[in-house]
């Protein structure tokens, strides 16, 4: 019996048609690879030849087809997410064909036709089921065991540096931040029944820019976090119920890029320093006005910064301001920082206490003005208030306070990240970001040249630097010191400890280097980079590397493009070619995009690394994504309308953008356009192919790989914005770090998949995770209460991510009896 005529080839045509012309000849004409145009042609000749009932055309399928799966392995070898783009769409025409074929070429047989069929069956059935199978991992080798070896570290006597069992004294557990619970209730064994053991809803949900990035800290039998507009809450421990509720009043126009309030600062004048009491202890002095406290009040205190430029001093027990503090309870850190405008001045990272000295930093926003207010960092007594130094890096030789509009140089280098600081050495640990125009840098002075970019240690009593380490020279890549450094004490070969610190970058080095002076304990590359660009003269012939371990991948190719169908996929290998791209460090130009790789969000991020110090293990989570960026010269960026924020009428509903889409840069010659992770605009996917993120264990000693994988589902993800629901560990973009414990785990959010889990750190297996209410980028801390030890996590969204906003504290335990 006949078979009808099949209808698919009509469709088949105008599919192909896109790679034969324009797209598969645009990309041969900018030097790209010849299959989309060969194969395009070769499709379109098929489809013709059938629909005229030529046998021919099913031969000329078939050679497309085997051509397709043969350039497939060459460009993937045995890489799935490579096969995906390549050889999908073919892979379903192939079943169609197939089934059609005794109608396509006369004389087959069905019987054959639906075995061939069947095997391509099973083959999409099998490439259906590969992504839910673990990919791109390596497989964790030669686990330190507990106890092996010690990293704990000595940063003093107080309580910031041996905080009391079960608490959470700092954003980063103590003054070391390495992110460590002792804790070792909860195992890989019985996490599976971790529940929710309380929740709180804090009501404080901004309309846009909402990112709370929060981690709260926990003293005694109270936990302590703060909210996008800064407002404070202290809830019991044990119940997540409400103790008191302090609200700042913070303005909504004062919401720089993310409505970030990191962390807390606590300080206890009896036991929160290394010096002595006697020397940390003073009397509660009558307020000027408005009454008087008891000596009791304010001896111990929640300190907060605030978006709108406060520093805050708040009695821990009661949630009333401390009216001895500053002045009525407030300095303003904006003071003498000339024109400030709504936004540009925020301090979205805790406050750190060294000694009795109140180190205060604050984010200038990117990409407005170049000139904007200054980066400079302040330092107070914590508990008069009284300015006790300030430096600023574009004036390095004096700390000094200065007066008056013209203090400090406009747009200096700031800190805009969590830091901390040894109590014992007497130093404050700086992760100084750039100066404000990221991408231009020809009017920076020697000396933001030499301090931006760079961890630069302070001493507390003086506020002059002591040794300064400089991750990226003269940056234009917004390559920001974004991590909090981790202290830990390092075992040399004679014996001693030296006192170390890990410090990971956005272009995913990790540096260990002596927190005494600077100097790296593994060695440091210096290598030659691409030069040119828009500046050529100004940029550096060499950047530094580590010789310890980095988190970064091998340059890009253009094999490395990607996307659900041949045809996306296309249209990034256009983009891959017409770009300038000479690997990591590529200048930026104005004639053209560069492909940056990694992106600013790339490598490691606000969220650091967290130390097993019984085992000797960094756990980073990390960002593998390519940044597409042009410069738009002045006149251009002029007609488009860029204008900075301060000159932009408020709009509350302005949910904001990608840093860096469209920033102005007002004062230098060119705007710039970034487009963050490289993504389509049509699919919203990213160009370059997964995975897009990942956790790594690294071991201390030697800076070996001990496993790594994927960290993040499709499951909230998919193209078109639309999620998939798939559990498929595809390695999302992540923000927010993770915690480790005694008990041998891992916990993180971080990820687009609004999951938390929990990794077994011997495996680096996921061995629970539960769904948030919203996203969860924010770092989780564990604390113990009561005989139970609690795991808890800030869920509040990201709009930079694209994860939903919420209000949410959520507290997990096992059951009590377990």
């Amino acid at each position: 019996m006949a078979i009808r005529e099949p209808q698919k080839p009509a469709l088949y045509i105008r599919f192909n048609q896109l790679e034969a012309s324009p797209g598969g000849g645009w990309l041969v004409a900018v030097g790209g690879n010849w299959y989309h145009l060969l194969a395009g042609i070769g499709s379109i000749l098929a489809g013709i030849l059938i629909l005229r009932r030529r046998t021919a055309g099913a031969y000329l399928f078939a050679l497309v087809f085997v051509g397709t799966l043969l350039w497939t392995i060459a460009e993937s070898g045995l890489d799935y997410w490579g096969w995906v783009p390549r050889f999908d769409i073919m892979l379903l025409l192939g079943i169609i064909f197939a089934w059609q074929l005794p109608a396509l070429r006369p004389g087959t047989s069905r019987r054959f036709s639906r075995g061939l069929t069947t095997v391509l069956i099973l083959g999409l059935v099998v490439a259906a089921a590969l992504p839910f199978a673990p990919l791109n991992v390596t497989t964790a080798s030669n686990v330190p065991e507990a106890g092996s070896e010690s990293f704990a570290t000595d940063t003093g006597s107080g309580k910031a540096s041996n905080p009391d069992a079960g608490d959470w004294y700092t954003y980063g557990g103590s003054l070391a931040s390495q992110r460590f619970s002792s804790a070792s209730q909860i195992t890989p064994e019985n996490v599976k029944n971790l529940r929710l053991a309380w929740q709180f809803r804090t009501g404080d949900l901004p309309q846009s820019r909402w990112g709370a990035e929060n981690t709260p800290i926990k003293i005694g039998d109270t936990l302590y976090t703060c909210t996008p507009h800064n407002q404070v809450f202290a809830l019991d421990a044990a119940t997540g119920k409400q103790k008191w509720h302090f609200d700042p009043k913070v303005s909504d126009k004062s919401i720089p890029y993310t409505a970030a309030c990191r962390g807390l600062t606590w300080y206890d004048s009896q036991t929160s320093s290394h010096v002595t009491s006697g020397q940390n202890t003073a009397s509660v002095t009558p307020a000027a006005a408005g009454g008087q406290q008891s000596a009791s009040a304010c001896s111990q205190r929640i300190i907060l910064g605030t978006l709108d430029a406060r520093v805050i001093e708040l009695d821990a027990s009661t949630g009333e301001v401390c009216r001895d503090f500053g002045d009525q309870g407030t300095v303003n850190l904006a003071a003498d920082m000339g024109e400030v405008y709504d936004g540009y001045v925020a301090i979205n990272s805790a406050p750190v206490v060294i000694r009795d000295t109140l180190v205060v930093a604050h984010q200038t926003i990117d990409g407005q003005r170049a000139f904007g207010p200054p980066g400079v960092i302040k330092a107070y007594d914590v508990r008069s208030g009284k300015l006790k130094w300030a430096w600023d890096a574009a004036a390095p030789d004096t700390s000094t306070p200065k007066t008056g509009p013209d203090a400090y140089k406009r747009g200096s280098p700031d800190v805009w990240t969590s830091f901390t600081g040894d109590d014992k050495l007497g130093l404050v640990y700086l992760p100084l970001g750039n100066s404000s125009g990221d991408y231009w840098s020809s009017s920076r002075t020697e000396a933001e040249n030499k301090y931006a970019v760079s961890l630069t240690a302070i001493n507390v009593e003086s506020g002059l630097p002591v040794w300064s380490f400089q991750t990226a020279h003269k940056d234009v890549w917004d390559y920001d010191q974004g991590s909090q450094p981790t202290l830990i004490d390092y075992p040399a070969k004679n014996g001693e400890r030296i006192p170390a610190m890990i410090v990971p970058t956005k272009q995913g080095e990790i540096y260990v280097l002596d927190r005494r002076n600077g100097k790296s304990l593994f060695g440091v590359e210096e290598r030659p980079v691409p030069g040119g660009g828009v500046e050529p003269d100004s940029r550096s012939p060499t950047q530094p590397y580590s010789l310890f371990h980095h988190l970064s991948k091998p340059d890009l190719t253009a094999k490395d493009m990607w996307g659900l169908t041949p045809f996306d996929q296309m249209v990034c290998r256009i983009q891959f070619q017409k770009a300038a791209y000479k690997g990591q460090y590529t200048p930026p130009e104005s004639e053209r995009h560069s492909i940056e790789y990694p992106g600013y969000n790339g490598g490691s991020d606000w969220g650091s690394v967290a130390v097993d110090p019984q085992r000797g293990i960094i756990i980073a989570n990390y960002n593998d994504m390519p940044n597409y960026n042009i410069l738009v010269p002045r006149a251009k960026a002029d007609a488009l309308g860029w204008k900075p924020r301060d000159q932009i009428p408020y709009n509350p509903h302005d949910v904001g953008h990608a840093e860096g889409a469209g920033d102005p840069q007002i004062g230098v010659p060119y705007a710039v356009n970034v487009n963050a992770g490289w993504r389509l605009p049509f699919t919203g996917m990213l160009c370059k192919q997964p995975s897009y993120g990942g956790i790594r264990a690294i071991d201390i000693r030697d800076g070996r790989t001990i496993w790594d994988r994927p960290l993040g589902t499709a499951r909230r993800n998919g193209p078109f914005g639309l999620p998939t629901g798939l559990p498929i560990n595809i390695g999302t973009p992540n923000n927010g770090g993770s915690v480790v414990t005694a008990g041998g785990l891992v916990f993180i959010a971080a990820a687009t998949d609004d999951l938390i889990r929990a990794i077994d750190i011997k495996s680096g297996k996921t061995v629970w995770s539960t769904p948030l209410p919203a996203g969860g980028q924010a770092n989780p801390m564990v604390y113990t209460q009561n005989g139970r030890e609690y795991l808890v996590i800030v869920a509040a969204g990201h709009h930079f991510m694209e994860t939903p906003a919420g209000d949410y504290v959520l507290a997990y335990a096992l059951p009590e009896g377990r």
